[in-house]
């Protein structure tokens, strides 16, 4: 499951890797139920309890990352305020400074100069009063119906051959040839947004996504 990310591009809802993940994250969930139907013992029945669980399953936990999402954006909000108020109540402007070093991620922080840092800080006293509590904004409900919908609708191509199968062995196998292809493609694109070489970590999420898949359902999940 993913939180707001500080990174992601503002014209964005979701950062490239936050929309990988969620993705993997719900071919998981569901193949952790399609992968635990026996390919000899299968009958329509079964089938269609599976169906019903594997649609069941990702529509709930797509609720729950949406909502963990958006108090994950709270919480970003939070601090946001919390570093300007430090910022403005500060003694004197060396210790703004240091509360705006600490907000910077290390690498960024250790190139900034004094004089850089003194701008931003007049940049934020120049800022009008931050809110009392943080709020949500419209972006960030977008960003929860994103994540909503990208941990439902990544079951579709996996569930879509048990809708109406005429041979529920036939069908099993069409699903897991669906899954294992879109667990390669997410890793493709994980290669691409990371720097890894994009065949190798296709293959690799296939590798991991199977493994994952396979402890979820050892343990019960």
């Amino acid at each position: 499951m993913l939180h707001a990310s500080a990174d992601r591009p503002s014209s964005c809802v979701l950062a490239p890797s936050e929309r990988i993940s969620e993705v993997l994250f719900g071919l998981i969930m569901v193949l952790s139920i399609t992968g635990s139907i026996s390919v000899a013992e299968a009958g329509r029945e079964d089938v269609r309890t599976m169906l019903i669980g594997a649609l069941g399953c990702n529509l709930a936990w797509g609720l729950i990352d949406a909502v963990m999402y958006l108090m994950a954006c709270l919480s970003e909000q939070a601090e946001k305020i919390r570093t300007v108020l430090a910022v403005r109540r500060a003694a004197d402007p060396e210790a703004a400074h240091r509360v705006i070093a600490g907000a910077l991620p290390p690498l960024v922080a250790s190139v900034f100069q004094p004089a850089e840092l003194e701008r931003v800080r007049l940049y934020l006293n120049g800022l009008p009063a931050p809110a009392e509590s943080p709020w949500l904004r419209g972006r960030d409900w977008w960003g929860a119906l994103g994540v909503f919908l990208l941990v439902f609708l990544s079951t579709l191509p996996v569930v879509l051959p048990f809708v109406s199968p005429r041979s529920p062995v036939r069908a099993i196998r069409i699903s897991n040839a669906i899954a294992i292809g879109m667990l390669f493609l997410t890793g493709h694109a994980f290669g691409r947004t990371t720097g890894y070489h994009p065949w190798t970590t296709g293959i690799a999420m296939v590798a991991l996504g199977c493994a994952l898949v396979g402890i979820t359902i050892a343990l019960g999940g």
